[in-house]
C-alpha cells in the first residue's frame, strides 16, 4: 500500500474504532500493576522475589465473560519484563500473548499496557512471568474469569470461593538458577511446597461455615512438579477444569499438573474442628509435602496431627485423568450447550506428532521438540511475521514427527523454529513422552480436545481408544513417563501462538515453538490489528512505522 503518513494514520485509526465498536457493548475492568524486586522468605531462607503491587503472589484479576480488561503493567525491575495469561485465549489478538515471540519486553521504568477481551471465556487461569528465568521469582497471580448472570451454571452459588495457588519452590535466587542452567546443568530438586505463597508456620487458612459449600480455584504455578491436592476427611467435587464445566465427579484427592488450573466445590459437613489441606509432590523420589487449614468458624479444635498422604502410583493418576470429562449439558460462556460443538465428527487434516528429548548443542544440555532446541532471538516472531522481516526465525523447521531416537541424548539442532499452519484446519497432536519423568504440555490462544492418553507407544490402532464425545477441553495437558496424550485441535484462532513444556526449565533450555495460524486474508473477523502502543525492538525498532500487514 502507498499514500500519505495522514492517510495511513486515518486508515489505522478507523480499524480501531470498527474494533472497538464490537466489543463496546461489554464492561471495562482496569488494573495497574506494578512490578519491583521485594524480600521475602516463605522457607525460612531470605530470597529475593517479584512482586505485584508489593505482593506475593500478585493481586487477582477477576472479570466475566467478555468483559475487556485494560492492564497497565509498569517494570520497575532493573531488567526487561514481560506478563503472560496462561489460559487467556486472546480472541483473534496474539498482539497480547506476553511472551517473546509476540511481544517486545517492556524496558526497565517503562510501561506497557495489555488491551484483552475475555470472549467467550469463563474458568480459572493465572498470570506469570514469560522472561528469562523470572517465573521462579514468583510474579504470578490468579485470573478468574466469572459466568454472566443469565447464563446458568450447573452448580448452586458456593457461600465463598477461594483463590489456591500451589507450586513447587527454591530457596535460591532465580539469578542463581537461571545461572545453573546457562551453565549446561540441570536443576536440583526444589527445596519446598508453597500454598498462596506460605509454608507452615505462616500457612494460608480458609475459614468456613458448617454446612455450607465453598469453590476451590487451584493452579499448579510451580516450576515442574506434579502436586496431589486433598482436603483433609473431606470429598471434593470436580466443577470446571480450565473454562469447561465437567461431569461432577466426587475425588478424594486430585492430581493437579504443572500449569493446570481446575475448580472443586466441597462442603463443610465434617465435625467443626480445623482440617489439613495436603498439597504433596508426585512420581518424585522424595515426597514434599506443605498444608494449609480449613478452619471451622466457632471452632476452637486444634489440627489434627496425622496427615493423611495422597495416592503413590501412576495408573491412579492415569485412570482419574481419564475421568475427567466434559459435562455435555452445561452451558458454557454462551446459554448454548458445551456438547453443541461436536468435535468427534470433524475430519482431521493434519497429525502432527510431538516427541520431547534431551540433547547436547555446544557441548551444554539443551531441551528440544522432534529434535529441534528453540534459540530466542531479539526481534518477537510475530513483529517478523508482520513486517515481513526475513532471517528471524525459520518457517517449518519443526518436523511433524520426532526423530527415531527421539529419548536418546544427542547433538540437537538449535533453531528459532515456526510450525506452518492453516486457519480453520482441525489437527490431531499426538504428545509422546520417551522419558521416565512426567511432562505438560501448553499451547496458547486455544484449548484443546483430549481425547486419549496411555502408558506405552502411540500407534494408528490407538485411535480406537480415543474418547469422540466428552473429552475435556482444557490449554494444559500431562503426558505420563513412557506414555502419549492424543489431543484435536481446531486451529481458529489468528496469530503466531507459543506451544511450550510447562516443566520451566525444558522450556527455557528451548522445549518450546511457535506455531503460526495463518490466512492469506487480512479481515478484523479473523485477526485484530496491530495495536497502537506496541512496543517495537530488535530488527523491528528500524522499521520506523507501523503498516499494514505483510506476511511472508
Amino acid at each position: 500500500m502507498t499514500g500519505s503518513k495522514e492517510t495511513v494514520g486515518l486508515l489505522v485509526a478507523f480499524i480501531y474504532t470498527l474494533m472497538a465498536s464490537t466489543v463496546a457493548g461489554a464492561p471495562y475492568r482496569f488494573y495497574d500493576l506494578e512490578v519491583t524486586y521485594g524480600d521475602i522468605n516463605p522457607l525460612g531462607v531470605a530470597q529475593q522475589a517479584i512482586l505485584i503491587n508489593g505482593q506475593f503472589p500478585g493481586p487477582k484479576i477477576e472479570c466475566q465473560t467478555n468483559d475487556n480488561l485494560i492492564i497497565n503493567v509498569r517494570n520497575n525491575l532493573p531488567e526487561p519484563f514481560l506478563l503472560s495469561w496462561n489460559g487467556l485465549q486472546h480472541r483473534k489478538n496474539s498482539w497480547q500473548d506476553g511472551v517473546s515471540g509476540t511481544n517486545c519486553p517492556i524496558p526497565p521504568g517503562q510501561n506497557f499496557t495489555y488491551h484483552m477481551q475475555a470472549k467467550d471465556q469463563i474458568g480459572s487461569f493465572f498470570y506469570f512471568p514469560s522472561l528469562a528465568f523470572h517465573k521462579s521469582a514468583g510474579g504470578f497471580g490468579a485470573i478468574c474469569i466469572h459466568s454472566r448472570p443469565l447464563v446458568p451454571v450447573p452448580f448452586s452459588p458456593p457461600a465463598d470461593e477461594y483463590t489456591v495457588l500451589i507450586g513447587d519452590w527454591y530457596t535460591s535466587n532465580h539469578t542463581d538458577l537461571q545461572g545453573m542452567l546457562d551453565s549446561g546443568s540441570e536443576l536440583p530438586f526444589p527445596d519446598g511446597i508453597l500454598i498462596n505463597g506460605k509454608r507452615r508456620p505462616n500457612r494460608a487458612d480458609f475459614t468456613v461455615e458448617q454446612g455450607k459449600t465453598y469453590r476451590l480455584r487451584i493452579s499448579n504455578v510451580g516450576l515442574q512438579n506434579t502436586l496431589n491436592f486433598l482436603i483433609q476427611d473431606h470429598n471434593m467435587t470436580l466443577i470446571e477444569v480450565e473454562g469447561t464445566h465437567t461431569i461432577q465427579n466426587s475425588y478424594t484427592s486430585l492430581d493437579v499438573h504443572a500449569g493446570q488450573s481446575l475448580s472443586v466445590l466441597f462442603t463443610a459437613n465434617r465435625p467443626a474442628k480445623d482440617y489439613h489441606i495436603v498439597v504433596s509432590t508426585r512420581f518424585t523420589n522424595t515426597t514434599l509435602r506443605s498444608t494449609a487449614v480449613v478452619h471451622y468458624a466457632g471452632s476452637s479444635g486444634p489440627t489434627f496431627d496425622s496427615l493423611p498422604s495422597g495416592p503413590k502410583d501412576i495408573d491412579f493418576s492415569l485412570n482419574q485423568a481419564r475421568s475427567i470429562r466434559t459435562n455435555l449439558t452445561a452451558s458454557g460462556p454462551r446459554p448454548n450447550p458445551q456438547g453443541s460443538y461436536h468435535y468427534g465428527s470433524i475430519n482431521v487434516t493434519r497429525t502432527i506428532r510431538l516427541g520431547n528429548s534431551v540433547g547436547l548443542v555446544g557441548g551444554k544440555l539443551r531441551y528440544a521438540v522432534n529434535g529441534v532446541s528453540f534459540a530466542e532471538v531479539d526481534t518477537p516472531l510475530k513483529l517478523a511475521d508482520y513486517y515481513n522481516i526475513s532471517g528471524v526465525f525459520q518457517l517449518g523447521g519443526i518436523p511433524d514427527a520426532p526423530p527415531a531416537d527421539g529419548g536418546a541424548i544427542e547433538e540437537v539442532r538449535n533453531e528459532t523454529a515456526v510450525m506452518d499452519s492453516d486457519h480453520r484446519s482441525f489437527v490431531e497432536v499426538v504428545l509422546e513422552n520417551s522419558e521416565d519423568s512426567i511432562q505438560s504440555w501448553h499451547l496458547d490462544g486455544h484449548s484443546v480436545f483430549v481425547v486419549g492418553m496411555d502408558l506405552g507407544s502411540w500407534s494408528e490402532q490407538s485411535r480406537d481408544s480415543y474418547n469422540l464425545v466428552d473429552a475435556i477441553s482444557r490449554c494444559t495437558v500431562q503426558v505420563y513417563p513412557r506414555g502419549w496424550t492424543a489431543v484435536l485441535i481446531a486451529l481458529d484462532n489468528v496469530g503466531m501462538w507459543n506451544m511450550r513444556s510447562e516443566v520451566w526449565a525444558r522450556r527455557y533450555l528451548g522445549q518450546q515453538f511457535y506455531l503460526r495460524v495463518y490466512t492469506p486474508t487480512h479481515s478484523l473477523r479473523d485477526e485484530f490489528p496491530i495495536p497502537d502502543n506496541a512496543l517495537l525492538c530488535g530488527r523491528a525498532a528500524a522499521t520506523g512505522s507501523r503498516l499494514p500487514f505483510s506476511r511472508h
